[in-house]
């Protein structure tokens, strides 16, 4: 018997400046259920999510929420400013009954101390905070728009782990399809201001969503012909058998409104690039190359980057990727070594921090650089409104200020700008943040047939592993190491993914008391995080062992497949996860137990 839901929205419509953006959506979350909300940008995805946590109203439909059950919602720019620390910004989600040492714990994972004055905080910090403050007291729900923006990989697989551990129900929205794929059982598709919703994971959304509009553009077809026919009816019909036919000149109506409203769905980016002469066989050479600041930045890299090739940078924060792109583009001066560029090369480089976007220039202005209305593509001349139609602007926005565009439609304007500009080397940073699915498919498909160079810097492990055809590690210490293949070839050959660079802090004396005369000799010890993972690791792998034997139990049946192939299949991808995070956590708990020896020895 299914339970209850815990939330559930029904019948939701919204109306923005006279255009309807949700008609009649629905969403149901369960207990511990785990559900991804998926859609375009501009689909309204945010603007639901925010209905299902009562921070806005509806002009139709329920909500209704469990009563007792608690709810939290992050946010994209999450709003630190009454809090004087990150920790007691996080210790203020915390309920009677919660943890208070949780807040300490989930600040360390995500690489903050708790001392961190929220004025000061960068983007990335806030969000890191706003993700503590959420989790902290492990409400029944979880409301997440956008987790992993502005994280890199150490903390983006964490946070996959830690979600996987709790209890909560979760809906998710997110632009990672590695994120989505490991986190979510059943998909819930908001499109035309209407939801669906399938009860599988994220990974079976694309095939799903294909077969829908497939069956949509047969209906739309047989409606077009039924629509040629009736109005053949009404010219020469109506008039003899008026009052008997009046009911069918309303069906008449319906179906063209119909018609109407199917030849509005949005429509699909189009993207084409303006690519340059080809370039030489050597594009980039590095010999030796070092840099360091306060720290070692790059030490001894030596490298070659081909015609063709599709290099990924990846790295924790603060590892130096965007120090070593500038160097390897020639931006940046190395402290030893050189760096030389190949013959007849023509770069644009993709700014992700859109520092060169004007806010006050119009969609238009930016595009034509202010000169004219066309824009040239591959030699070909296009005009400015048919160019921005190819990345779902539409012409009304034309005279739109940049400054009031959606993160979403900053990055695909960014996108549109670049791509505009002959090339022959695509430098991109971060491209994928805030695209939607559909843009994230067809920029790979643009990348793959692009016959230029692209060295990318990403924290998509899907998009690392459609595009590059090698990866360039931080491995500590300013050492890179490169590795053939995209990101799961790169975790095969080197046996871990990317881990946190450790930042060494130095004590600084309080103001308010007198430093001690002598420096006290610091002695490693096992932080707070290890201990509780010490801790809480054996009970973890008894239950994982416990819920391993009943999905045996399930499998032993030898009829199974044969009468239900569905619960067979989840029953085995069920089996497949829990193996692993069992395997992970032994691993874990060995690693600990052979460190805390270490160290009491």
């Amino acid at each position: 018997m299914a339970l209850p839901p815990l939330l559930s929205l029904q019948d939701i419509a919204l109306t923005f400046g006279g255009t309807p953006l949700i008609e009649s959506a629905e969403l149901s979350v369960s207990p511990g259920e785990r559900a991804c909300l998926v859609g375009r940008n501009g689909s309204g995805k945010s603007t639901l999510l925010k209905i299902a946590a009562g921070l806005m109203e509806a002009d139709r439909g329920k909500r209704f929420v469990q009563p007792g059950a608690t709810v939290r919602y992050l946010a994209q720019e999450p709003d630190l400013s009454s809090y004087p620390t990150t920790l007691a910004y996080v210790e203020a989600g915390l309920g009677p009954g919660d943890d208070p040492y949780r807040a300490r714990y989930l600040l360390e994972q995500l690489g903050l101390t708790g001392e961190e004055r929220t004025a000061d905080l960068s983007g990335g910090e806030a969000r890191r905070a706003a993700l503590a403050h959420v989790l902290a007291p492990e409400p029944d729900i979880l409301l997440l728009d956008e987790p992993t923006n502005h994280l890199d990989l150490p903390v983006i697989e964490w946070l996959e782990g830690e979600l996987r551990s709790l209890r909560s129900a979760l809906v998710l929205i997110s632009h990672d399809r590695r994120f989505l794929e490991s986190l979510s059982q059943a998909t819930v598709w908001l499109d035309r201001g209407r939801t669906r919703r399938m009860e599988r994971s994220f990974s079976h959304f694309e095939e799903w969503r294909d077969q829908v509009l497939e069956q949509e553009e047969a209906e739309h077809h047989k409606l077009g012909r039924k629509l040629v026919a009736e109005a053949d009816w009404l010219r020469y019909g109506v008039t003899a058998r008026r009052k008997r036919n009046v009911r069918r000149l309303g069906n008449l109506h319906a179906m063209r409104q119909q018609y109407r409203e199917r030849q509005r769905a949005i429509g699909t980016v189009s993207m084409s690039l303006a690519e340059a002469e080809q370039s030489g066989t050597l594009v980039v050479e590095a010999e030796g190359i070092s840099k360091a600041y306060d720290r070692p930045i790059v030490t001894n890299l030596s490298l070659r980057v081909l015609r063709g090739d599709r290099l990924g940078i990846i790295g924790p924060n603060g590892a130096g990727k965007t120090t070593l792109i500038n160097m390897l583009t020639g931006v940046q001066e190395p402290d030893t070594g050189r760096v030389r560029l190949g013959a007849n090369l023509q770069m644009v480089t993709l700014d992700q921090r859109r520092a060169s976007l004007d806010p006050d220039a119009t969609l238009a202005e930016t595009l034509t650089g202010g000169r004219g209305d066309t824009v040239t593509i591959g030699g070909q001349t296009k005009h400015v409104i048919g160019y921005m139609k190819d990345f779902l602007f539409s012409p009304e926005q034309a005279r739109t200020p940049v400054g009031v565009l959606s993160g979403g439609e900053r990055n695909r304007l960014m996108l549109a700008r670049a791509l505009a500009q002959p090339s022959n080397l695509l430098v991109l940073d971060e491209p994928t943040n805030d695209l939607d699915l559909e843009t994230l498919d067809l920029l790979e498909e643009m990348i793959q047939d692009y016959a230029g160079t692209v060295i990318l810097v990403s924290h998509d492990r899907d998009f690392l592993d459609r595009t590059v055809s090698s990866v360039l590690v931080s491995e500590g210490e300013g050492r890179w190491l490169e590795y053939a293949g995209g990101y799961t070839d790169m975790v095969a050959q080197r046996g871990r993914g990317v881990q946190a660079r450790i930042v060494e802090k130095e004590a600084k004396p309080r103001t308010d008391r007198p430093a001690p005369s002598a420096p006290a000799q610091n002695k490693r010890k096992l932080s707070f995080n290890e201990q509780h993972d010490l801790k809480t690791l054996p009970k973890r792998m008894d239950e994982l062992g416990a819920k391993i034997a009943k999905v045996q139990e399930i499998l032993a049946d030898a009829d199974l497949y044969s009468r239900d192939p569905d619960r067979f299949q989840k029953a085995m991808d069920a089996l497949t996860q829990l193996q692993t995070d069992l395997h992970a956590a032994e691993e874990r708990w060995l690693e600990l137990e052979m460190l805390r020896e270490e160290l009491e020895g």
